[in-house]
């Protein structure tokens, strides 16, 4: 990496790595549709703070916001860099909120610094964590899998969960949580024997690598003498969700988080041909998105903190070095590569 442009004066930063989405992918994203650019930095407005990103997050959500297509959220713009959470330090100041030294999360990730309103960052305490904890379990990721367990599938102790996805960084949020809130059984898929492996450690009382087999047939394992699944936590969509409608019991509830299987297909997918068994099992089958439950963000926090401190959950973070490799690291999450969070560290 070409070496920084540091004002003689003020010994801050001058220019800023960003990186821009180039063009957009058709299918999958490759490298090409990424360009890392060197731009100038602004001078601070009143109300304004100068932040130097140490790690940003790569999230397979970004990948929807990659096409030109109506949306929840607004497509990517071409030439410009890319958006997402990021965890780093002020170094400059002209905020009333913010001091110099003050560790912070935004939305301002995909770029070595970033300039924005002090209301826009939130300060985090890394005596309760490292930073990078803050884009995980402490952050929008944890925050997704306890709105997602709790609230959108309305998990009760007892319960047969079931987890799709479940070795990335909500699912294997979401399994340890039902663990520790009483879940009767709690099941897990991954795409590797390692993840599989992983997630048994993780305290998860069966999984399996959907490649061996239908995913049918290695759920109907899995669930062993449990009658069938109470909770599903679909990150992957596709197969995974038409089998678990086959074993969800009568009144089931789906948490619709992801469809990691589609987002590259460039047609549309075919649903599950077994819908139609959500009537007669009278499921309730219901997509979210986390901006919707900020209002339990601090019952959230206050209990992941203590889960966290207890051991009672683990987080596991896949780091890739450096914003050059941002690209390769989002394309490497979507195909998997991941156990846990993929971070991008700024170093």
């Amino acid at each position: 990496m070409e070496a920084e442009d540091l004002d003689g004066k003020t010994g801050l930063p001058r220019t800023g790595l960003e990186v821009h989405l180039a063009s957009r992918p058709n299918g999958w994203p490759v490298p090409e549709n990424f360009r890392l650019a060197r731009v100038e930095l602004p001078d601070l407005a009143d109300g304004q703070v100068l932040v130097r990103n140490t790690a940003i997050s790569v999230d397979p959500y970004m990948r929807g916001r990659m096409d030109d297509v109506k949306s929840y959220s607004a497509p990517f713009a071409l030439d410009k860099a890319l958006e997402g959470g990021a965890v780093g330090t002020v170094i400059a100041s002209r905020s009333v909120e913010r001091a110099v030294g003050d560790v912070v999360v935004h939305f301002h990730g995909w770029r070595e610094y970033a300039v924005l309103e002090g209301g826009a960052t939130k300060p985090v305490d890394t005596s309760v964590a490292p930073a990078s904890a803050y884009l995980g379990a402490l952050g929008m990721t944890g925050l997704t899998a306890y709105a997602g367990l709790m609230q959108v599938a309305a998990f009760t102790p007892g319960d047969t969960v079931f987890v799709s996805g479940a070795a990335g960084a909500v699912g294997s949020l979401v399994g340890q949580m039902a663990k520790n809130l009483g879940a009767g059984r709690v099941i897990g898929s991954a795409g590797s024997a390692a993840k599989v492996q992983r997630l048994l450690e993780l305290g998860f009382d069966a999984a399996f690598n959907y490649h061996d087999g239908p995913v049918r047939d290695s759920l109907k394992s899995a669930l062993g003498s449990s009658a069938g699944i109470d909770v599903y936590f679909d990150n992957v969509g596709g197969e995974h969700l038409e089998a678990a409608i086959a074993k969800m019991n009568p009144f089931g509830r789906i948490a619709l988080c992801g469809a990691i299987s589609q987002y590259n297909n460039s047609s549309p997918a075919p649903g599950p041909s077994n819908l139609a068994l959500a009537i007669g099992k009278q499921l309730m089958l219901r997509g979210f998105l986390v901006g919707s439950y900020q209002h339990l963000a601090p019952e959230f926090a206050s209990r992941m903190g203590r889960w966290l401190a207890s051991g009672d959950v683990h987080t596991d973070e896949t780091v890739v070095h450096s914003l050059p490799s941002a690209p390769q690291a989002f394309i490497d999450m979507l195909r998997g590569a991941n156990t846990g969070k993929m971070i991008v560290a700024l170093d």
